[in-house]
């Protein structure tokens, strides 16, 4: 037993050489796993970024209120933007872009429009305006829209001598089918849009740029009640008429289009909501001998609202 001879042997307890208490704090748990939202990396993340940026622009706060500033990001986006005309306060350049034909007639737009300023940035200056959005050294900065009251709408077309054609949107979230309401109403002579505060599309660049530039000649109000406000209409004299696929009239049938009146459009899924329907004086059909369920609320607003142009002469 020579080999272990050195080696010591005891049976009593007593402070022993160890770990230092290493080993044990290994063993302890590092807390509960952070939600796929949190961590880093995770696709999961990453939506929920993508999602904030989206909202960020939304608006907040009473009927006369702006939203917030909105950034369009990417060359395409940039430059489909400023052919467009959404306005824009700021074009932010990359420094040391390649300057291909996309970045060379964005700056040409941005210059002929006037009013927009060029800001040269570093790429991480860029990143972090865009919360790390693929922007490819093109940033395009929206400036807050300003909303307008709904009485107003109806006034401006007193004052032009004309009778109030109003459309207001239940429900419609998306606002390229906002940008093709407004693009109809200015169209066929209407005097403005309606839009609820909450849960429904604002005048953001996509709106923008599917009202193809007649967003700067007819008003977008915000209500934030829509049932109060149209309430408010009827008591002044302005018919209030809502579409829906089981309506008892035939919107060819109508004689309220040729008088002043607000125009109901629902949601492509839902229609109308419940206490707005209830509101209505009318409820129109828009006949499809072709079969389809419904119509997406820009067609539907387009099709009534050519109807009421054409009694008005």
């Amino acid at each position: 037993m020579a080999a272990n001879s050195n080696r010591r042997m005891s049976g009593k307890k007593g402070a022993q050489v160890g770990s230092g208490g290493k080993r044990r704090r290994g063993l302890e748990g590092k807390g509960p796993t952070p939600p796929a939202e949190m961590r880093k990396g995770h696709s999961k993340q990453r939506a929920a970024q993508a999602k904030a940026r989206r909202t960020q622009g939304r608006p907040s706060g009473g009927p006369r209120g702006k939203a917030a500033s909105e950034m369009v990001v990417g060359r395409n986006p940039v430059v489909e933007a400023l052919r467009e005309g959404v306005p824009a306060t700021t074009l932010y350049v990359q420094q040391f872009i390649d300057n291909d034909e996309r970045v060379r007639e964005a700056l040409q737009l941005a210059g002929e429009r006037g009013g927009i300023h060029l800001m040269e940035a570093p790429r991480p200056e860029l990143d972090r305006m865009t919360n790390g959005l693929n922007h490819q050294g093109l940033v395009l900065q929206v400036p807050p829209y300003e909303y307008a009251h709904p009485e107003d709408l109806a006034a401006a077309a007193y004052d032009a001598g004309e009778d109030p054609l109003i459309v207001a949107l239940d429900g419609v979230t998306d606002p390229r089918n906002l940008g093709a309401v407004v693009r109809s109403v200015t169209a066929f002579g209407g005097h403005g849009v309606v839009v609820p505060e909450r849960r429904a599309a604002g005048m953001t660049a996509g709106a923008w740029k599917t009202s193809a530039g007649t967003a700067a000649r007819t008003p977008v109000a915000r209500a934030t009640n829509l049932t109060r406000a149209l309430e408010a209409y009827k008591k002044a004299g302005i018919a209030v008429v809502g579409l829906a696929a089981d309506g008892e009239h035939a919107v060819g049938d109508l004689e309220a289009l040729e008088g002043p009146v607000v125009i109901v459009v629902g949601s492509e899924g839902k229609g109308l909501s419940r206490l707005v329907g209830e509101t209505c004086d009318f409820r129109v059909r828009i006949p499809m001998p072709g079969g389809a369920e419904s119509l997406n609320a820009g067609v539907a607003a387009g099709v009534v609202l050519y109807e009421a142009a054409r009694r008005r002469g």
